[in-house]
């Protein structure tokens, strides 16, 4: 009598309901949300009032909305797409309010905005897009006026809000093919579903196999 080895049941695969969390710390526009709020916080300490004046709680709050608004998106976005891009939409709108304030800033205060053409601009652009990490800019941030801090916290901020628009756009397309959680689950359920039948076909299959060498070594016998 052969000895036959036990049965190869097919492994079920079962899709993962939960998604890949994003590591928010490798994203270009975070980081420089980081670099905001820092310089954000300087910024109001050194040229605004010490007390009395509402714009200094406003303008840090909104770059620390922008930042943290991220970090809970991404965080989210494991159960929930839909709520890690209305999450990355607040960061957004946080990161325009800001923006709002700089560009008030400089012409109440008799300074210039920094265009095409400005003498510094071409070097600034260049700067701000090659470089991410607060210690990058941390050192200049005692040295550089108001005028100089304004202009890069405004490049910055256009460009945070660039990059988001281009990240936002991809994770609607993941949306559209993958869903969301709802999606994900009956996904999950049907696979599930599916690879009880095919376990089940082999065994029924097997016992088949197994049916007939009996009867041959019957015959044998």
């Amino acid at each position: 009598m052969t000895n036959n080895p036990t049965p190869n049941i097919p492994a079920a695969k079962i899709d993962s309901v939960l998604r890949k969390q994003t590591n928010w710390k490798n994203l270009w526009f975070y980081q420089k949300t980081v670099v905001l709020f820092q310089l954000t916080y300087v910024f109001t300490r050194r040229f605004f009032p010490a007390y009395g004046d509402r714009t200094v709680d406003q303008m840090v709050q909104a770059a620390r909305s922008g930042k943290q608004n991220i970090v809970e998106g991404s965080a989210d976005g494991v159960t929930s797409m839909e709520m890690e891009m209305k999450l990355l939409n607040v960061a957004r709108s946080s990161i325009q309010e800001l923006l709002e304030d700089y560009e008030d800033y400089l012409p109440t205060h008799h300074l210039t905005k920094w265009t095409a053409g400005h003498p510094r601009y071409d070097n600034m652009l260049r700067y701000c897009r090659t470089h991410n990490h607060i210690g990058d800019y941390e050192k200049f941030f005692e040295k550089w006026n108001d005028e100089e801090l304004a202009n890069i916290a405004i490049t910055l901020c256009h460009m945070v809000d660039k990059m988001m628009m281009t990240y936002q756009k991809k994770k609607e397309e993941e949306f559209v093919t993958e869903g969301g959680i709802r999606e994900r689950m009956t996904a999950a359920r049907l696979g599930y579903r599916t690879n009880q039948r095919e376990a089940i076909e082999h065994l029924s299959h097997e016992v088949e196999r197994l049916k007939k060498e009996n009867e041959q070594l019957k015959k044998q016998v």
